[in-house]
């Protein structure tokens, strides 16, 4: 599968998680484990993207701090909010499965993080 391929389809993933997240925000029967899961896995494929887009190797994981620094290592612009974005490492399986604790998620924070990283990655496609 060519890059510009991949990276558009994880740019697509990432985009049915950001629509998830943006349905159930305001949703407080929905658990922030739940809300937040989607939060993380739209920052995971939206670093994805880029790092496929620019053909930068990285292997399968969820740890967004290893995504964000391969992003650096390969010399490319850090989305918004980098020194935040693994804040949402432990949705990403630990709460999930009730090994987090009761996690609280700043709904609102988060909205502007993802959203803005997603962008980030949308543009980084477009322009590159």
């Amino acid at each position: 599968m060519a890059h510009t391929e991949f990276s558009s389809q994880l740019l697509e993933a990432a985009a049915h998680d950001l629509c998830v997240w943006k349905k159930l925000i305001d949703d407080a029967d929905v658990h922030d484990s739940m809300l937040g899961f989607h939060a993380q896995q739209t920052a995971e494929k939206c670093l994805k993207a880029v790092l496929a887009h620019e053909r930068v190797a990285f292997r399968r994981t969820h740890d967004l701090a290893e995504l964000l620094d391969a992003v650096a290592d390969a010399g490319l612009a850090a989305p918004p909010f980098s020194d935040r974005l693994d804040e949402l490492n432990p949705f990403a399986v630990e709460a999930r499965y009730g090994m987090g604790g009761d996690q609280p998620l700043d709904r609102a924070l988060v909205d502007s993080w993802i959203l803005a990283c997603f962008e980030w990655a949308r543009i980084h496609l477009l322009t590159s």
